[in-house]
């Protein structure tokens, strides 16, 4: 393992450090990115009716 106390380190600046965004600019991703979520939720309800 190399020793990193004499180099001297570089703060990362925050704008680079954030996390990305989602871009839905067409009505497909929209769409994609929904029904995602929707079948999250759908997955979530079916699990819970079918373990009690």
């Amino acid at each position: 393992m190399a020793n990193n106390g004499d180099m001297e380190q570089m703060p990362y600046p925050a704008a680079k450090a954030r996390q990305g965004e989602i871009i839905l600019r067409t009505r497909t991703r929209r769409i994609i990115f929904l029904s995602g979520l929707f079948s999250i939720v759908v997955v979530a309800v079916a699990w819970m009716i079918l373990t009690h």
